[in-house]
């Protein structure tokens, strides 16, 4: 069974119900899905937390956010438009306000003494100092998002730590563990960590987003001012509980509950795995929920749940749900990056039949494929190519050359996502063009390149902050503050 087709571009819905496959097109000429509901954020605060010289240049840059700015002179106008500025009548129709109340400067003696620390304590020292900023903004409830300017100041890396070689960390291809580097001294993740008790999502900026003479990070190019533009502002807007976009649904849909499932390692102690699902329903909205400790599994060295660890888990994740939205799913669907183990599917399985859950899909998606398609010429295979292979494995180009943009937006030759179904209640190519809508579910970015489903997409982001927690205290479950 060889069989190759081309899925349709996902539409997203925007103001006034109306459809467009590309966010950044969607929302100038239609605005945020949730335009003119009572919940959308018409106005948003604002707090800033940084260097003195730092924040006088991002408030300008706000400030200059608010008129358009021109599109990139390129080949490929529809893959660089320009940002329509950011007001209550044009964009995403919300203004962004900042105040001297809502802004503190980071002492420059204090981060001048952590630079004089050693590696992971300069770190240490500098989160301390910013935490302190914040904390003095956020306790009086005036701000919806706290903007950092982050400290020139690089992270430290400790040679030789464990860390997994798991296809959802979207850096990686392998799918097992081997011995890497990982970062144990981020300012990013520690921050946003030590930060979560403050109930508020963070948005931490480089000074090169704002500042032109400002030299982009290592190994990275820098974007063009109206992209930048873009990707900020609509993750401001989501983590100010906006609604930038949805998933179109139709009406005979049932209502749907995406988890996806992942296990991290704590930094400082390197205990044993712990997992953690990530929820979302057809708008978008996120939640985090964590669970039980995890087993490597000699076959393949993968961390797996125990039967009832998985039912707990599932369980979790739907009383999450149903907290958040007065109702249970008729249908949830599971995202894995590992294989589901006959222990996990049997946990799995009852907790969706204690809930009377109507439907259950178990997806195995995997980042390590060897086989690869190829098009005549130089161009990438067309995202949405999918390729069933056999009843329960098949390929899904999630990047790809883009037909709205007439070129592909990568840098890279594109791999696609293995799909490899466990369970499953619809057919193989519905479940392919769903990762594939899930993909454009992601307020981190705003082209059409995602190569997740917003499900694993998160994974990353969640556990590399995660590994910064006690294990033992309640934590955040918004998935805002961890974006």
């Amino acid at each position: 069974m060889m069989n190759l087709d081309i899925l349709d571009e996902p539409h997203l819905e925007f103001g006034g119900g109306n459809r467009h496959i590309d966010p950044r097109f969607g929302i100038a000429t239609y605005g945020p899905a949730d335009l003119g509901l009572d919940d959308a954020p018409t106005n948003i605060r604002l707090g800033l937390v940084g260097p003195r010289d730092q924040l006088d240049g991002l408030r300008r840059w706000i400030e200059r956010c608010r008129q358009p700015i021109t599109a990139k002179e390129a080949k490929y106008p529809h893959l660089f438009p320009a940002f329509p500025g950011c007001d209550s009548d044009v964009g995403l129709f919300t203004t962004m306000t900042t105040t001297d109340r809502n802004s503190r400067d980071v002492p420059e003696r204090a981060l001048r003494k952590a630079k004089d620390l050693p590696g992971e304590l300069a770190v240490r020292a500098s989160v301390d100092a910013y935490l302190e900023e914040l904390e003095a903004v956020a306790e009086d409830n005036r701000v919806d998002v706290l903007l950092v300017a982050r400290p020139d100041l690089d992270d430290v890396t400790f040679a030789m730590q464990t860390a997994e070689d798991e296809a959802d960390n979207s850096q990686t291809r392998g799918s097992r563990r081997k011995e890497a580097p990982l970062p144990v001294a981020n300012f990013h993740d520690l921050l946003k960590a030590r930060a979560l008790q403050l109930g508020k999502p963070l948005q931490i900026l480089r000074r090169s987003t704002w500042d032109e003479s400002a030299p982009p990070p290592p190994k990275r190019s820098r974007q063009d001012e109206a992209t930048r533009a873009w990707n900020l502002h609509i993750a401001l807007y989501y983590k100010a509980g906006g609604v930038p976009w949805r998933l179109q649904r139709a009406s005979t849909d049932l209502a749907t509950c995406y988890i996806g499932i992942s296990f991290y390692r704590a930094a400082t102690t390197g205990a044993l795995d712990t997992a953690v699902a990530h929820i979302f329903n057809e708008r978008g909205d996120g939640v985090v929920v964590r669970g039980g400790t995890a087993h490597v599994s000699r076959e393949d060295r993968q961390p797996h749940l125990l039967a009832d660890d998985a039912r707990r888990l599932i369980l979790g994740a739907l009383t999450i749900y149903r907290r958040e939205h007065h109702t249970l799913p008729a249908r949830v669907v599971v995202h894995k990056s590992s294989r589901f183990t006959e222990g996990e599917t049997e946990g799995f399985c009852a907790a969706a039949d204690e809930k009377e859950i109507h439907a259950l899909d178990l997806i195995w998606i995997t980042n390590s494929e060897g086989a690869m398609l190829f098009r005549p010429g130089d161009a990438p295979p067309l995202r949405g190519t999918f390729m069933s292979i056999s009843e329960d494995e098949h390929l899904l180009y999630t990047r790809g050359s883009v037909e709205f943009y007439s070129v592909y937006p990568g840098m890279y030759v594109p791999r696609p996502l293995g799909i490899r179904p466990a369970q499953r209640s619809v057919s193989s190519t519905e479940i392919a063009s769903e990762i594939l809508a899930l993909s454009k579910i992601n307020w981190n970015q705003s082209r059409l390149d995602g190569k997740f489903p917003i499900t694993l997409q998160t994974a990353e982001q969640v556990k590399q902050v995660l590994r910064f927690c006690d294990p033992e205290k309640e934590i955040a479950t918004r998935y805002a503050q961890y974006m």
